[in-house]
């Protein structure tokens, strides 16, 4: 009987072994799945020069084996017609895009539809009006940053690419969909940073002639962005 009660004991035992192996597998893949990002949604208030000017409703979820990234923007600029900008951007885990689509609804409604494979971005554009134009754009690394016009919440994407374990200076390709404009851009973690009074990490996006301030909290969520010399400001609600 003594026997028979150790048999009964170590397989019990196994089999504990056996479901905990299971689910430190499945936590494994979870995590190996979440990659760099981490689910996030919100809205933004856009300002010029302290004034309100738009909003933009987003948010960064799950899909598939990778991460969909997705956002609209309505903008009422002081002089100019109102606009309202949409853009659903696929992503490896790694933070690598897959594909990107973008609309645009101003004095004309326009549009593209972007793969990106190899390091190339196949680009197809239709403009109303006029017949659909495509363009092949080559980068040297298949991590390229995807920062669209009026659409802040990409650079919450961009605030997760970071590798924020070696920080420094990183510099990435970077590519501006609405204006077909492929380039680089150099990111670089601030270190702590204030505003209205609260106090955040900060990280430093740098292109050719620009320069923008992202202001995050202590899980690299985007809560603020600064772009001092086109007094502009992004402010989560």
């Amino acid at each position: 009987m003594k026997f028979r009660a150790a048999i009964i004991a170590l397989s019990i035992a196994m089999v504990a072994c056996v479901a905990f192996s299971l689910a430190a597998q499945k936590k494994g893949a979870a995590a190996s799945a979440a990659g760099v990002f981490a689910q996030d949604k919100g809205r933004f208030t856009i300002k010029l020069d302290g004034q309100t000017v738009g909003r933009e409703e987003f948010e960064i979820v799950p899909s598939g084996g990778g991460w969909l990234a997705k956002g609209t923007s309505e903008i009422k600029p002081p002089e100019g017609p109102p606009s309202k900008v949409t853009g659903t951007l696929t992503l490896q885990s790694d933070g690598a895009p897959i594909s990107y689509d973008w609309s645009s609804q101003a004095e004309k409604t326009n549009g593209a539809h972007i793969i990106f494979a190899n390091g190339i971005a196949k680009i197809s554009l239709a403009v109303q009006g006029a017949r659909p134009f495509e363009q092949d754009l080559t980068f040297n690394s298949p991590l390229v940053a995807v920062l669209d016009n009026n659409l802040y919440h990409q650079y919450a994407v961009l605030a997760r690419v970071y590798d924020w374990s070696k920080r420094g200076a990183q510099t990435l390709p970077v590519l501006i969909p609405q204006e077909l404009t492929p380039g680089t851009i150099t990111v670089e973690s601030t270190g702590s940073a204030t505003a209205d009074g609260k106090t955040y990490e900060g990280l430093k996006v740098a292109t050719s002639d620009l320069e923008i301030l992202l202001l995050l909290d202590s899980n690299h969520r985007l809560m603020r962005l600064e772009v001092p010399a086109a007094k502009v400001s992004v402010i989560r609600d």
